[in-house]
């Protein structure tokens, strides 16, 4: 079977000027992690003006799911993440954040209107009842960089509402500024980390600097510790396995002469494998038991976050055959964290990641974050080819075989 005419690539290219202004409204209004109603909103009026879905508000807080039905077979989701980050941008191009203090520095600005650019070529008929039997969910997902005070993000959110529990797989992308419009990086199996992250508060005795024999050091205790987080883990985890323990903060006094009473370090622990991940957790609960012998106190709190990433190879074909002529790259994404690993924990789902780099070098989670616009235009066509894919090959014989 064959997508309607005219050609996929030409549909997606006339939705350029619209992909723009999708995405820069949403560059210009960032919203943090559960606060995106007016990005919701805008969301459902753009949907509500294309027609012919069913669509769920508020669902798992300012979730968006809009969905269409060609009879009956599979389903299959598409998500994208809505919220912005903490930043306080320095571009200085017309539609640079108007909210201080937060931009949307990771792409989902884009990630959504993609969605979006999606959802008005199906609206328009770019599928049919001949070419397709299923349904398609657009997932517009809420607070995926941050979790709440339950330690939930909006995909486990999304999830626990049961509205998205009939999915037989599920794909997503993340725009990536270093590599070049037109390819696309992908992995089977584990492609992101587990995440975790952990406060460690070692408690001494404080006292003069001058008098250190009377006091009990933590900082002289903390030392110690760091130095066991980074050189256990070399002997603890089976080199040919991916873990690593960061450590992003130390507080410790508050005068250069004083030793404080008080030290809290606070990091993460990000692996591939449970094993590695359990390994990891279990090294920092040793570490009361160190800094006993070295005569202080210490309390450990570990918070277990998103799982890794790990992409089904079915999935990925069927991005690979909608890619077309694009290059493909396998290679995993590293030990950065995405909160789609929810997804892809209880249904067959890939991320890939969308080249979209400029001529001067630009990186997520920064300030100066942007990209080349043109690869939103890539990412419409390859998620429209990747549901036509997938709704052709679920329940088929290569799909139930792997």
């Amino acid at each position: 079977m064959n997508l309607k005419k005219p050609d996929l690539v030409d549909q997606c290219k006339l939705l350029f000027e619209d992909l723009v202004e999708w995405r820069r409204y949403f560059h210009t209004y960032p919203e943090l992690s559960f606060q995106e109603a007016q990005t919701s909103k805008k969301v459902v009026d753009l949907l509500e003006s294309f027609g012919g879905f069913e669509i769920e508000k508020g669902v798992g807080g300012y979730g968006v799911v809009a969905t269409l039905s060609y009879g009956p077979g599979p389903v299959v989701g598409i998500r994208a993440d809505m919220d912005a980050l903490p930043i306080q941008e320095q571009n200085s191009f017309p539609w640079k954040s108007r909210n201080p203090g937060v931009m949307h520095a990771c792409g989902h600005d884009a990630h959504t209107a993609i969605l979006l650019g999606v959802a008005r070529l199906l609206s328009m008929g770019v599928l049919s009842d001949e070419s397709v039997k299923g349904t398609i969910k657009l997932i517009f997902q809420p607070a995926e960089e941050k979790a709440d005070k339950n330690g939930d993000t909006g995909a486990m959110k999304m999830l626990q509402t049961g509205r998205l529990s009939d999915m037989d797989a599920v794909l997503a992308l993340h725009m990536c500024p270093w590599r070049s419009r037109g390819q696309l990086q992908m992995h089977d199996g584990p492609s992101m980390a587990n995440n975790d992250e952990f406060h460690i508060r070692v408690k001494g005795s404080g006292g003069h600097a001058g008098y250190p024999q009377h006091a009990v050091d933590p900082i002289w205790i903390s030392a110690q510790v760091l130095s066991f987080l980074y050189s256990s883990n070399g002997r603890k985890v089976d080199p040919m396995d991916v873990g690593v323990i960061s450590i992003g903060e130390i507080h410790a006094g508050e005068a250069s002469n004083i030793i404080p009473d008080v030290v809290d370090i606070k990091g993460t622990c990000r692996s591939y494998t449970e094993a590695v991940r359990s390994s990891l957790i279990e090294q920092i609960h040793q570490i009361p038991g160190m800094v006993k012998i070295l005569g202080g106190e210490c309390e450990v709190n570990v918070i277990q976050g998103e799982p890794a990433l790990v992409n089904d190879k079915r999935v990925n074909d069927a991005i690979k055959s909608a890619a077309g002529p694009m290059e493909i790259i396998h290679h995993p994404f590293g030990m950065g964290s995405e909160d789609f690993s929810h997804f892809s924990k209880v249904i067959p789902g890939a991320m890939f990641f969308l080249g979209c780099g400029l001529d001067r070098k630009t990186n997520l989670h920064q300030p100066d974050f942007d990209f080349d616009e043109w690869a939103m235009v890539d990412g419409v066509q390859v998620m429209v080819g990747s549901v036509f894919q997938l709704l052709n090959r679920i329940g088929g014989e290569a799909w139930q075989s792997n």
